[in-house]
């Protein structure tokens, strides 16, 4: 479906006339169940290692359990540790290339699957590094050149570059998850998807046939954190943003997915003032990517056109407070993140249509031109795209609009048939990863759809930046590495192969009757639901 501003907004104004739920997205009674709900129309994997749909995450971190995680729920402070998981301590060499991590004992999988031990962790490392078996995240693990087994209960990390940042940047997000080796190599690469085998707080009960009623999960009742406070968690998938949105206002889910589009915080205030709102900051890093192997965007000229005409100070102040402004591929919070002052003039991409213009009459083309482009139907997505649409058009660039089911768009965009890629993606204050993530050669897009979000195929279409990110991955100065990093930024900025839009805050709103039993900072874009409770 082609879409434009116009519909969109025309579907989340329809909020303010309507109280009730549909019968179709009514859930049974709460009793022990705490239901929160997603803008997705179905579950595509809980597979850790190859997830590429995010809200399927939130049921993966409770399945499983990471070596280690953040504190709830907040990012460390600069110089800290994260908190101790299925490990229990740590050492590194001197030049941080080199990590013992010692294994809590006596863990043990779901389902009679035995006990979690350092062959597991082995063997979830090497799988995360196999070209065959992993997703997009491998190249976040390309690091890591060995993981040895040091008895039963301690592994040891030998990598490649120095890290010091190891423990944060590629152990304490939701790909590191520990799997069984036992349960995948029964199950197989497709079983697990749907049928997966952690140590985490919750165990998977029930896959839905109706795949808007999602997923429940059992609490766990001799996980080494104690169990759960609530006894099950289920999470549903309502793609529609009115029926989600009545189905929290009726009561029959708890929380929901936030959406991050002009306006509706206000709207679903005023209907219910008792709402809380948790949001983290700085939340997803919002992205775009121009294909550079197809046309116009072979052109510098016209990749350089549309990013002179992406006003990115009015989608921050259009979606504000939630949407924060951002100049490089880290944000101004992060540890070496550009500023509006600090970032070098010539690769600022200042809204200026002249400019914009002038490249275009350079380019052969001074009358614009057009493409067609796919994004999701998911709020974060729509809402920005529709919005650089009608600025594009003010300077003759045509974006034609194709949505899709968000599953979907992930599914397609992940094999490279994006004209111009969007992306939306939690990082960790690692100041390296999403060079690593976006830019680096080993991260290009496949259309096996086993390769990174490298999704203009920089490094491949034209020459890239692995030699500069081999030297930042190699310079174990922070200082020094920072200074690297800002120049890796700003020549795939001069090149014109990302454009940072914003960072979007992810958002659950949920009844007041909902207590999580801490308060959520900052951190990724799920959370724990182990200490909430239904407390009305």
């Amino acid at each position: 479906m082609v879409m434009n501003r116009r519909t969109f907004v025309g579907g989340t104004a329809a909020l303010a006339g309507l109280a009730l739920a549909p019968a179709s997205v009514r859930a049974q009674g709460a009793g022990g169940t705490l239901r929160i709900a997603f803008a997705a129309r179905g579950l595509r994997t809980m597979d850790p290692q190859t997830s590429i749909q995010g809200v399927d995450n939130w049921a993966i971190i409770h399945v499983h359990d990471k070596l280690v995680d953040l504190s709830p729920w907040r990012f460390p402070p600069e110089g800290s540790d994260p908190v101790p998981r299925l490990a229990t301590s740590w050492e590194r060499s001197a030049d941080a290339r080199a990590w013992t991590i010692r294994l809590r004992e006596g863990v043990s999988f779901h389902k009679g699957y035995g006990i979690m031990t350092s062959d597991d962790v082995k063997f979830t490392f090497d799988r995360l590094r196999d070209p065959v078996r992993s997703g997009g995240v491998r190249p976040k693990f390309q690091n890591i050149e060995d993981v040895s087994v040091d008895g039963p209960a301690a592994v040891v990390f030998r990598l490649k570059q120095p890290d010091p940042l190891f423990l944060l940047g590629v152990l304490s997000d939701y790909d590191a998850s520990v799997m069984s080796r036992r349960a995948l190599e029964e199950k197989g690469e497709k079983g697990i998807a749907t049928d997966p085998i952690g140590t985490g707080p919750y165990s998977l009960e029930t896959v839905h046939q109706d795949p808007g009623q999602g997923v429940t999960l059992l609490a766990n009742p001799d996980h080494f954190d104690g169990p759960p406070a609530t006894e099950r968690l289920q999470c549903l998938y309502i793609a529609d943003t009115t029926a989600r949105t009545l189905a929290l206002l009726s009561g029959d889910v708890h929380m929901m997915e936030g959406v991050r589009s002009p306006g509706w915080a206000d709207s679903i205030r005023a209907q219910k003032p008792d709402l809380v709102f948790d949001v983290v900051s700085p939340g997803s890093f919002f992205t775009i990517h121009p294909n550079l192997t197809v046309k116009p965007f072979d052109d510098p000229r016209l990749r350089q056109a549309l990013f002179h005409a992406v006003d990115r100070d009015e989608i921050a102040t259009a979606i504000a407070p939630i949407s924060q402004r951002t100049y490089g591929l880290n944000p101004p919070s992060f540890p070496g993140g550009f500023t509006a002052e600090t970032i070098p003039a010539e690769v600022a991409y200042r809204y200026d249509p002249d400019r914009a213009r002038q490249l275009m009459a350079e380019a052969g083309v001074p009358n614009g031109f057009a493409f067609r482009a796919d994004t999701s139907q998911r709020e974060d997505y729509s809402a920005i795209m529709l919005m650089i649409q009608d600025q594009l058009k003010r300077v003759g660039i045509d974006m034609q609009l194709n949505i899709k089911d968000h599953t979907a768009f992930h599914a397609d965009q992940n094999t490279g048939t994006n004209t111009l890629s969007q992306h939306s993606a939690a990082l960790p204050p690692v100041p390296t990863q999403p060079i690593v993530n976006y830019l680096s050669t080993a991260a290009t897009v496949k259309s096996d759809g086993k390769g990174g979000s490298n999704f203009s195929r920089y490094g491949t279409a034209i020459p890239g930046i692995d030699d500069m990110l081999e030297a930042a991955l190699a310079e174990p100065d922070l200082a020094k590495r920072l200074d690297l990093v800002r120049r890796i930024e700003a020549k795939a900025l001069g090149d014109a192969v990302i454009l940072p839009v914003s960072t979007n805050g992810f958002m659950i709103v949920r009844s007041p009757a909902v207590d999580l039993g801490y308060k959520v900072e900052s951190g990724y874009v799920n959370w724990p639901l182990t200490k909430a409770r239904i407390v009305a």
